[in-house]
């Protein structure tokens, strides 16, 4: 698009002093044709080989740490603790979501300054150790405070890691590459699950099987923490690994993709403002976005909790409920692989977020419709590979469309902190005493998916909606409205993902 076309039909009543700003605020858009295309995908394969693997790792080790509970309770931990009956193993799950929602918002503020290839590592190797000292909890006091740091450490991550790809990548490439690692969600529920079953074994020191889950997987979590340290860049203008010219066309490339939402190349540039702050609690995608998410989480967490334990109401024992795991979250990790894939390729996200709801929906249906083991088995088929890919979708379709920095960071902060107040529901809908059928929680995830999916229609609507006007020329005037390098994704040259 060029300035001419986002003037046009207004360009006869504006001074041609107005006109002039116009181009120049828009000219950005021109930068992307000076840079070679073939060292644009030389730059994004030096990325993918020098940060994805990392990011990756980070994510499958958070998601084993955050939900190997769900595999030690059911080798022993509830009875060890003396939690057994009531809701008490369910308040331990619970207060993991207290400190990691306070941090979120505040996390995102801090990790430019901080330096995203310190500040990720640390955070990491920090819940590792956690995790490790978690095998020695004796009573439920202990286990709650463990769970506490835990959800502390882990607050600043996924918000952390979008942040960190949205630094080196563009927009349309940025759902693959948060594909990439958040695979790793539903890979460690498989992975989690065959190495549960081999640790649960081991009894030595006084510690018999549970323990064993938390000493091996913290401890190996610790140990990639500190490698992470000495191997990720903390911007494209940081990176020691690229050229001269490469960290030219790298920034360039970034400046020329945010459509003038920002007028600085280097994010390293950008200072804090409470002028972004408050652009971000004004934009409707955000509040559209943190309810979708909020209704997602239901059933996403509640199935990563509570999948053992939905498996062996089955009829299947502690061990054969652990390796029936590995089957559901396989499928989902190709299913997280293929929808991100082409998202990207089709620059939309709520298209694709309404499918993976319908097919998720159709899985709970028929956890509760029949009683039939393997029907039920196959629903959590349909249930893994719908809900996984969403959270993916949701939090790169929110990135997408929130610019620049400190916008995002504050969005995709919030966005984490109130879609995760959900856990106070999720968390609670899978009890003893509704085994073996568990109707409530199945029933309770159906419902949250049908809101979910009417949400993110009404989204893709509305940014439709705005796209048209700004495509029109009817956003044009907000360039004469005071410094148009304020205006951030509300900048008549942004079009939003749909």
């Amino acid at each position: 698009m060029n300035s001419e076309k986002i003037i046009s039909g207004d360009s006869g009543d504006l001074p041609k002093a107005e006109i002039a700003q116009i181009e120049k605020q828009t000219s950005t858009e021109t930068l992307d044709v000076e840079i070679d295309a073939q060292l644009s995908r030389r730059l994004d394969r030096k990325f993918d080989r020098h940060i994805i693997p990392w990011i990756f790792g980070i994510w499958l080790f958070a998601f084993i740490d955050r939900s190997n509970i769900g595999n030690a309770k059911i080798v022993g931990l509830p009875e060890d603790l003396g939690i057994s009956t009531g809701t008490a193993f369910n308040v331990a799950l619970l207060v993991f979501y207290i400190p990691y929602i306070l941090v979120d918002v505040p996390s995102n503020w801090v990790i430019k300054d901080v330096k995203a290839g310190v500040y990720l590592p640390a955070l990491i190797t920090a819940w590792g150790l956690v995790s490790t000292f978690l095998g020695f909890a004796t009573s439920l006091a202990g286990l709650v405070v463990c769970r506490l740091l835990l959800g502390l450490f882990e607050g600043g991550l996924i918000g952390g890691t979008v942040l960190y790809l949205a630094m080196f990548y563009r927009r349309h490439q940025m759902l693959r590459r948060i594909g990439y690692f958040y695979c790793a969600a539903p890979l460690s529920g498989a992975f989690g699950g065959l190495l549960a079953t081999g640790l649960a074994k081991i009894r030595y020191g006084g510690y018999n099987r549970w323990p064993w889950i938390f000493f091996i997987e913290g401890a190996v979590t610790t140990l990639f923490g500190i490698l992470c340290f000495f191997v990720m860049p903390h911007t494209p203008a940081d990176a020691k690994f690229l050229t001269e010219d490469e960290r030219k066309a790298a920034l360039l490339r970034m400046k020329a993709d945010s459509h003038g939402a920002t007028e600085e190349d280097d994010v390293n540039r950008e200072r804090f403002d409470w002028h972004w702050v408050r652009m971000a609690f004004s934009a409707p995608q955000l509040w559209l976005s943190c309810f979708i998410w909020f209704f997602l989480l239901i059933p996403l967490y509640s199935f990563s909790l509570f999948l053992p334990t939905i498996i062996s109401g089955l009829g299947y024992e502690s061990t054969q409920a652990q390796l029936f795991t590995v089957p559901p979250n396989i499928g989902a990790v190709f299913s997280v692989l293929l929808v991100t894939q082409l998202s990207d390729h089709m620059k939309a996200r709520g298209p694709f977020m309404a499918g993976c709801c319908l097919i998720a929906t159709a899985g709970y249906i028929m956890l509760l419709a029949t009683r039939s083991n393997a029907v039920r088995y196959a629903g959590t088929f349909l249930v893994a590979i719908g809900v996984f890919p969403n959270s993916a979708l949701i939090i790169g379709w929110l990135s997408n469309n929130m610019a620049p920095h400190y916008v995002r960071a504050t969005g995709i902060g919030f966005l984490i902190a109130f879609a995760n107040t959900s856990a106070f529901i999720s968390t609670f809908i899978y009890l003893p005493k509704d085994k073996p059928d568990y109707t409530l929680g199945h029933s309770i995830s159906l419902g949250a998916l049908v809101i979910c999916i009417l949400l993110v229609c009404t989204q893709s609507l509305f940014l439709s909606w705005e796209n048209g006007k700004r495509a029109r020329g009817d956003r044009d005037h907000r360039l004469t409205q005071g410094r148009a390098d304020r205006l951030g994704h509300c900048h008549p040259a942004y079009r939003y993902t749909i």
